[in-house]
């Protein structure tokens, strides 16, 4: 299907919940304007103001093909946004008396590389630990292109990237350690422990970890991509034609879950109600993480910082935590301003964050 003919579908759907808001006009036609610009089939967006829950809107299609619209309970793919259970899985823990994250670990773990036994919990989480990539190529597949035992066996044999602490290098092979740790010190399945300490608390029914993207699932939609991975030149390269994209989850700590944006703002509303960490524990999950020189490290641009799961939009006025997956979804917070705002989308390839910075103007002073 051509750019200009899904233009032509895509706001024949519009499905929007308004609950005590005055602008929900402007941040419609924002949506709007922002889905004809880039040629989005179908978003979700939550607005959560003072913990509750004021703005849920849906626009567009779940489903090209089939022209299927995108409803509440569409559930979208959110990638990397999965980090922030499992950064809020390990500070469970650390409250719960058995993690450490200045302890190294080599403290939790056995049997690892001997250049790998001093880097920290906190440098896993920050991605600052230097450890090779178990994704080791641009498409994001395994290294050595097989299973996870042949990937795990071959990253424990390939150099440091740099010495710990010393730069930013986002990865998956901090956060597959991560699982092991919290499977060791929690005795769960990291899935299981995940559902009822974080989703069941929340109430979310209609969010779960997922091995890959073309699992048949109820009421999830696909993922969209105008981009397309060119072997040869080892990058992806824009396609004038909207592809289905396929991808795999190996690492449930990295990647894999699947949820909608109301769902994803019940886990806000309950994170910032206490019931899964103390403020303090927030704090330190929340707060950027320095490089061994003070400076700090990100994805760049609004992103200019990292802290646990967490890329940080580190500024002096509404400095906000900006959980960005998939290039697709974003979940930001702006704690200053008790404002949260949740937008995913099914096309690949998109600032969503910068979505989520223009909608902000609409609730912030």
């Amino acid at each position: 299907m051509k750019q200009l003919s899904l233009l032509s579908i895509i706001l024949l759907f519009t499905n929007s919940v308004l609950l005590g808001q005055n602008n929900t006009s402007e941040v419609v036609n924002l949506l709007k304007e922002e889905m004809t610009e880039n040629n989005i089939p179908g978003l979700q967006v939550a607005v959560i103001q003072n913990n509750k829950l004021v703005f849920s809107e849906v626009l567009g299609l779940a489903n090209v093909q089939f022209s299927i619209k995108a409803e509440t309970h569409t559930i979208f793919s959110i990638n990397s946004i999965s980090k922030i259970f499992a950064a809020t899985a390990a500070m469970q823990l650390v409250e719960d008396g058995k993690l450490n994250i200045a302890h190294p670990i080599s403290n939790y773990l056995e049997g690892l590389p001997d250049t790998w036994r001093k880097v920290t919990i906190t440098q896993l989480l920050s991605h600052t630990s230097g450890l090779p990539d178990i994704e080791g190529t641009s498409s994001g597949d395994l290294v050595g292109g097989k299973a996870m035992e042949t990937a795990w066996v071959k990253v424990q044999k390939m150099p440091l990237q740099f010495e710990a602490g010393e730069q930013f290098s986002y990865n998956a092979t901090n956060y597959l350690l991560l699982e092991k740790v919290i499977e060791k010190l929690s005795g769960l399945n990291y899935e299981t422990f995940v559902k009822q300490k974080q989703f069941d608390v929340a109430n979310m029914e209609k969010t779960f970890y997922g091995d890959n993207s073309f699992e048949v699932v109820p009421n999830r939609c696909p993922t969209y991509s105008f981009y397309v991975f060119d072997k040869e030149a080892d990058d992806y390269v824009l396609k004038e034609d909207l592809m289905e994209v396929r991808e795999e989850f190996p690492v449930k700590t990295d990647a894999g879950v699947f949820s909608t944006a109301e769902e994803a703002a019940k886990w806000v509303m309950v994170l910032q109600s206490g019931k899964l960490l103390s403020q303090k524990s927030i704090d330190t999950m929340w707060k950027p993480v320095p490089l061994n020189n003070g400076q700090y490290d990100g994805f760049g641009g609004l992103l200019n910082a990292y802290a646990f799961g967490w890329p940080v939009i580190k500024r002096e006025q509404h400095p906000a935590i900006s959980a960005f997956g998939g290039g697709r979804a974003s979940l930001t917070i702006y704690p200053e301003d008790d404002l949260a705002i949740i937008v995913f989308t099914n096309l690949s390839g998109l600032p969503t964050f910068e979505i989520v910075e223009k909608i902000s103007k609409f609730y912030l002073d």
